[in-house]
Protein backbone atom coordinates (compact mmCIF):
# COMPACT_ATOMS: atom_id res chain seq x y z
CA UNK A 1 0.00 0.00 0.00
CA UNK A 2 1.24 3.26 -1.51
CA UNK A 3 0.88 6.94 0.76
CA UNK A 4 -0.76 9.43 -1.28
CA UNK A 5 -0.61 13.33 -1.98
CA UNK A 6 -1.96 14.54 1.67
CA UNK A 7 0.19 11.83 3.16
CA UNK A 8 -0.90 11.00 6.45
CA UNK A 9 -0.95 14.05 8.76
CA UNK A 10 -2.07 12.27 11.73
CA UNK A 11 -0.72 8.63 12.41
CA UNK A 12 -1.57 6.15 10.06
CA UNK A 13 -5.35 5.27 10.25
CA UNK A 14 -6.17 2.43 12.61
CA UNK A 15 -8.41 0.76 10.70
CA UNK A 16 -5.23 0.52 7.85
CA UNK A 17 -3.58 -3.37 8.57
CA UNK A 18 -1.44 -5.22 5.95
CA UNK A 19 -3.39 -3.41 2.84
CA UNK A 20 -7.01 -3.66 4.18
CA UNK A 21 -9.26 -1.71 5.66
CA UNK A 22 -12.16 -2.82 8.22
CA UNK A 23 -14.77 -1.51 9.24
CA UNK A 24 -16.65 -2.01 12.25
CA UNK A 25 -18.88 -0.43 14.55
CA UNK A 26 -20.77 -0.62 17.52
CA UNK A 27 -24.10 0.40 15.46
CA UNK A 28 -23.77 -3.09 13.99
CA UNK A 29 -22.17 -5.57 16.21
CA UNK A 30 -20.26 -8.85 15.45
CA UNK A 31 -19.52 -7.82 11.82
CA UNK A 32 -17.32 -5.64 9.51
CA UNK A 33 -16.48 -5.11 6.32
CA UNK A 34 -12.95 -5.45 5.01
CA UNK A 35 -11.49 -3.27 1.26
CA UNK A 36 -8.44 -3.66 -0.27
CA UNK A 37 -6.12 -0.59 -0.10
CA UNK A 38 -4.03 0.66 -3.03
CA UNK A 39 -3.11 3.70 -1.95
CA UNK A 40 -3.95 6.17 1.14
CA UNK A 41 -4.63 9.15 -0.21
CA UNK A 42 -6.02 11.24 2.28
CA UNK A 43 -5.78 10.97 6.17
CA UNK A 44 -6.49 14.32 8.47
CA UNK A 45 -8.47 15.56 11.46
CA UNK A 46 -10.97 17.81 10.49
CA UNK A 47 -12.68 20.39 13.79
CA UNK A 48 -15.29 17.57 13.77
CA UNK A 49 -14.44 14.21 12.37
CA UNK A 50 -11.57 12.34 11.17
CA UNK A 51 -11.30 12.23 7.15
CA UNK A 52 -9.72 9.21 5.21
CA UNK A 53 -9.93 8.86 1.60
CA UNK A 54 -7.89 5.62 0.31
CA UNK A 55 -7.97 4.05 -3.34
CA UNK A 56 -9.49 0.96 -3.11
CA UNK A 57 -8.65 -2.66 -5.30
CA UNK A 58 -12.26 -3.01 -6.57
CA UNK A 59 -14.71 -0.02 -5.20
CA UNK A 60 -12.42 3.56 -6.17
CA UNK A 61 -11.81 6.00 -3.96
CA UNK A 62 -13.31 5.52 -0.78
CA UNK A 63 -14.42 8.32 1.65
CA UNK A 64 -14.61 7.17 5.18
CA UNK A 65 -15.59 9.11 8.39
CA UNK A 66 -14.47 8.34 11.98
CA UNK A 67 -14.00 5.07 10.64
CA UNK A 68 -17.14 4.58 8.55
CA UNK A 69 -17.42 4.27 4.56
CA UNK A 70 -20.04 7.33 3.88
CA UNK A 71 -19.33 6.79 0.06
CA UNK A 72 -16.90 4.98 -2.57
CA UNK A 73 -16.92 5.97 -6.41
CA UNK A 74 -18.47 2.34 -7.73
CA UNK A 75 -21.75 2.04 -5.62
CA UNK A 76 -22.36 5.27 -4.12
CA UNK A 77 -24.83 6.39 -7.01
CA UNK A 78 -27.68 4.34 -5.71
CA UNK A 79 -27.79 5.91 -2.65
CA UNK A 80 -27.75 9.32 -4.11
CA UNK A 81 -29.71 8.40 -6.84
CA UNK A 82 -33.12 7.03 -4.60
CA UNK A 83 -32.66 9.89 -1.40
CA UNK A 84 -33.22 12.69 -3.75
CA UNK A 85 -35.36 11.26 -6.58
CA UNK A 86 -37.74 9.63 -4.21
CA UNK A 87 -39.11 13.09 -2.65
CA UNK A 88 -38.08 15.43 -6.20
CA UNK A 89 -40.67 12.60 -7.89
CA UNK A 90 -43.37 12.69 -5.11
CA UNK A 91 -43.86 16.31 -5.15
CA UNK A 92 -45.87 17.95 -7.89
CA UNK A 93 -43.33 21.12 -8.71
CA UNK A 94 -39.99 21.26 -6.26
CA UNK A 95 -38.60 24.78 -6.83
CA UNK A 96 -36.75 25.63 -3.29
CA UNK A 97 -34.08 22.04 -2.25
CA UNK A 98 -32.71 22.20 0.83
CA UNK A 99 -29.75 20.32 2.19
CA UNK A 100 -28.87 19.07 5.28
CA UNK A 101 -25.44 17.48 5.50
CA UNK A 102 -24.02 15.94 1.95
CA UNK A 103 -20.50 17.35 2.00
CA UNK A 104 -19.44 15.08 -0.70
CA UNK A 105 -21.40 16.33 -3.07
CA UNK A 106 -23.39 13.30 -4.19
CA UNK A 107 -27.00 14.51 -3.28
CA UNK A 108 -26.31 18.06 -4.31
CA UNK A 109 -25.67 16.36 -8.07
CA UNK A 110 -28.37 14.65 -8.60
CA UNK A 111 -30.78 17.28 -7.26
CA UNK A 112 -29.69 20.04 -9.94
CA UNK A 113 -30.34 17.58 -12.72
CA UNK A 114 -34.39 18.32 -12.60
CA UNK A 115 -35.40 21.16 -14.24
CA UNK A 116 -38.27 21.85 -12.16
CA UNK A 117 -35.48 23.09 -9.36
CA UNK A 118 -34.67 26.62 -9.11
CA UNK A 119 -32.43 26.91 -6.31
CA UNK A 120 -30.88 24.48 -3.94
CA UNK A 121 -29.11 25.76 -0.28
CA UNK A 122 -27.12 22.88 1.04
CA UNK A 123 -25.83 23.55 4.51
CA UNK A 124 -23.17 21.33 5.59
CA UNK A 125 -20.86 21.82 8.82
CA UNK A 126 -17.41 20.01 7.68
CA UNK A 127 -16.07 22.46 5.23
CA UNK A 128 -12.78 20.03 5.19
CA UNK A 129 -15.61 17.20 3.71
CA UNK A 130 -16.40 19.43 1.18
CA UNK A 131 -12.89 20.44 0.18
CA UNK A 132 -11.13 16.64 0.09
CA UNK A 133 -14.52 15.61 -2.03
CA UNK A 134 -13.53 17.98 -4.28
CA UNK A 135 -10.04 16.31 -4.97
CA UNK A 136 -10.74 12.94 -4.27
CA UNK A 137 -14.20 12.20 -5.44
CA UNK A 138 -14.42 15.01 -8.35
CA UNK A 139 -17.74 12.87 -9.94
CA UNK A 140 -19.62 13.12 -7.17
CA UNK A 141 -18.78 17.26 -6.26
CA UNK A 142 -19.60 18.84 -9.34
CA UNK A 143 -22.61 19.69 -8.22
CA UNK A 144 -20.46 22.79 -6.35
CA UNK A 145 -20.24 24.15 -9.54
CA UNK A 146 -24.09 24.65 -10.04
CA UNK A 147 -25.49 28.17 -10.37
CA UNK A 148 -28.81 26.74 -8.64
CA UNK A 149 -26.19 26.39 -5.70
CA UNK A 150 -26.14 28.46 -2.48
CA UNK A 151 -23.91 27.52 -0.22
CA UNK A 152 -23.83 27.21 3.38
CA UNK A 153 -20.96 26.10 5.78
CA UNK A 154 -22.37 25.49 9.38
CA UNK A 155 -25.10 24.11 11.34
CA UNK A 156 -28.15 22.99 9.56
CA UNK A 157 -30.60 23.38 13.00
CA UNK A 158 -29.80 26.91 13.17
CA UNK A 159 -30.50 27.43 9.68
CA UNK A 160 -33.84 26.11 9.51
CA UNK A 161 -34.55 28.00 12.73
CA UNK A 162 -33.94 31.02 10.53
CA UNK A 163 -35.66 29.53 7.60
CA UNK A 164 -39.38 28.77 8.25
CA UNK A 165 -42.05 28.19 5.69
CA UNK A 166 -39.22 28.13 2.95
CA UNK A 167 -38.65 25.05 1.05
CA UNK A 168 -40.43 22.84 -1.15
CA UNK A 169 -38.04 19.36 -0.03
CA UNK A 170 -35.63 19.16 2.30
CA UNK A 171 -33.60 16.02 2.35
CA UNK A 172 -31.04 14.99 4.90
CA UNK A 173 -28.08 12.97 4.15
CA UNK A 174 -26.79 12.40 7.32
CA UNK A 175 -24.13 9.35 8.68
CA UNK A 176 -25.04 7.22 11.23
CA UNK A 177 -27.00 8.05 14.57
CA UNK A 178 -23.72 8.35 16.69
CA UNK A 179 -22.10 11.57 18.06
CA UNK A 180 -23.20 14.49 16.26
CA UNK A 181 -25.42 13.16 14.09
CA UNK A 182 -27.42 11.45 16.62
CA UNK A 183 -29.70 14.29 16.73
CA UNK A 184 -30.49 14.21 13.03
CA UNK A 185 -32.87 11.23 14.49
CA UNK A 186 -34.84 12.68 17.07
CA UNK A 187 -38.65 14.08 16.67
CA UNK A 188 -37.40 17.72 17.93
CA UNK A 189 -34.80 17.73 14.09
CA UNK A 190 -38.32 16.26 12.42
CA UNK A 191 -40.31 19.47 14.43
CA UNK A 192 -37.85 21.82 13.11
CA UNK A 193 -37.58 20.27 9.17
CA UNK A 194 -41.68 20.80 9.38
CA UNK A 195 -41.61 24.20 10.41
CA UNK A 196 -38.92 24.96 7.36
CA UNK A 197 -41.23 22.97 4.66
CA UNK A 198 -43.76 24.84 2.70
CA UNK A 199 -47.34 23.59 3.42
CA UNK A 200 -47.07 21.01 0.46
CA UNK A 201 -43.56 19.99 1.40
CA UNK A 202 -41.63 16.95 1.68
CA UNK A 203 -38.75 15.56 3.04
CA UNK A 204 -36.58 13.05 3.37
CA UNK A 205 -33.85 11.34 5.51
CA UNK A 206 -31.37 8.50 5.97
CA UNK A 207 -32.70 5.58 7.28
CA UNK A 208 -31.07 3.39 8.50
CA UNK A 209 -30.84 -0.74 7.87
CA UNK A 210 -33.82 -2.49 8.13
CA UNK A 211 -31.45 -5.67 9.04
CA UNK A 212 -29.60 -3.71 12.05
CA UNK A 213 -32.07 -0.72 13.17
CA UNK A 214 -35.21 -1.93 13.08
CA UNK A 215 -36.48 -0.60 16.42
CA UNK A 216 -35.00 2.77 16.20
CA UNK A 217 -36.97 3.10 12.38
CA UNK A 218 -40.11 1.84 14.43
CA UNK A 219 -39.12 5.02 16.88
CA UNK A 220 -38.96 7.26 13.71
CA UNK A 221 -41.87 5.98 12.07
CA UNK A 222 -43.81 6.55 15.01
CA UNK A 223 -42.54 9.95 15.49
CA UNK A 224 -42.71 11.07 12.30
CA UNK A 225 -46.38 9.73 12.16
CA UNK A 226 -47.45 12.31 15.39
CA UNK A 227 -46.20 14.65 13.07
CA UNK A 228 -47.07 14.49 9.57
CA UNK A 229 -50.18 13.04 7.96
CA UNK A 230 -48.14 10.79 5.26
CA UNK A 231 -45.25 8.45 6.46
CA UNK A 232 -43.40 5.87 4.48
CA UNK A 233 -39.96 3.93 4.53
CA UNK A 234 -38.04 3.06 1.41
CA UNK A 235 -35.09 1.37 1.09
CA UNK A 236 -32.15 0.47 -1.73
CA UNK A 237 -29.43 -1.99 -1.79
CA UNK A 238 -25.98 -0.63 -2.03
CA UNK A 239 -22.60 -3.31 -1.24
CA UNK A 240 -20.34 -1.38 0.79
CA UNK A 241 -22.67 0.37 3.46
CA UNK A 242 -23.93 -2.20 6.46
CA UNK A 243 -25.80 -5.45 5.86
CA UNK A 244 -25.72 -3.84 1.75
CA UNK A 245 -28.98 -1.78 2.23
CA UNK A 246 -29.82 1.63 3.65
CA UNK A 247 -33.75 2.76 4.26
CA UNK A 248 -34.91 6.33 3.76
CA UNK A 249 -37.62 7.63 6.42
CA UNK A 250 -40.29 9.81 3.77
CA UNK A 251 -42.61 12.13 5.34
CA UNK A 252 -45.45 14.85 3.44
CA UNK A 253 -47.03 17.64 5.01
CA UNK A 254 -49.47 17.13 2.14
CA UNK A 255 -52.52 14.47 2.84
CA UNK A 256 -52.65 13.81 -0.78
CA UNK A 257 -49.52 12.54 -1.09
CA UNK A 258 -48.52 9.03 -2.36
CA UNK A 259 -45.04 8.25 -2.11
CA UNK A 260 -45.47 4.93 -3.41
CA UNK A 261 -46.53 6.16 -7.16
CA UNK A 262 -44.14 9.26 -8.18
CA UNK A 263 -46.27 12.15 -9.05
CA UNK A 264 -43.41 12.81 -11.58
CA UNK A 265 -42.73 9.72 -13.10
CA UNK A 266 -39.68 9.77 -15.42
CA UNK A 267 -39.60 8.56 -19.32
CA UNK A 268 -36.56 6.41 -20.40
CA UNK A 269 -35.45 9.12 -22.03
CA UNK A 270 -35.06 11.42 -18.68
CA UNK A 271 -33.61 8.55 -17.31
CA UNK A 272 -31.06 8.22 -20.15
CA UNK A 273 -30.99 12.25 -20.17
CA UNK A 274 -30.20 12.21 -16.03
CA UNK A 275 -27.51 9.99 -16.52
CA UNK A 276 -29.33 7.62 -13.97
CA UNK A 277 -27.71 4.43 -13.18
CA UNK A 278 -30.14 3.44 -10.05
CA UNK A 279 -33.29 5.34 -9.67
CA UNK A 280 -36.45 4.84 -12.56
CA UNK A 281 -39.92 5.32 -11.78
CA UNK A 282 -40.62 0.94 -11.77
CA UNK A 283 -37.38 1.21 -8.94
CA UNK A 284 -39.26 4.11 -7.00
CA UNK A 285 -42.56 1.80 -6.69
CA UNK A 286 -40.51 -0.94 -5.73
CA UNK A 287 -38.92 0.68 -3.17
CA UNK A 288 -41.45 0.41 -0.82
CA UNK A 289 -42.48 -3.16 -0.96
CA UNK A 290 -40.25 -4.21 2.17
CA UNK A 291 -39.15 -7.88 3.56
CA UNK A 292 -42.04 -9.20 5.51
CA UNK A 293 -40.18 -8.82 8.47
CA UNK A 294 -40.09 -5.51 8.20
CA UNK A 295 -43.83 -4.46 6.69
CA UNK A 296 -44.86 -6.28 10.09
CA UNK A 297 -42.84 -4.35 12.41
CA UNK A 298 -42.84 -1.10 10.65
CA UNK A 299 -47.07 -1.67 10.46
CA UNK A 300 -47.54 -2.22 14.12
CA UNK A 301 -46.65 1.21 14.53
CA UNK A 302 -49.76 2.69 12.91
Amino acid sequence: MESGPDGPAASGPAAIREGWFRETCSLWPGQALSLQVEQLLHHRRSRYQDILVFRSKTYGNVLVLDGVIQCTERDEFSYQEMIANLPLCSHPNPRKVLIIGGGDGGVLREVVKHPSVESVVQCEIDEDVIQVSKKFLPGMAIGYSSSKLTLHVGDGFEFMKQNQDAFDVIITDSSDPMGPAESLFKESYYQLMKTALKEDGVLCCQGECQWLHLDLIKEMRQFCQSLFPVVAYAYCTIPTYPSGQIGFMLCSKNPGTNFQEPVQPLTQHQVAQMQLKYYNSDVHRAAFVLPEFARKALNDVS
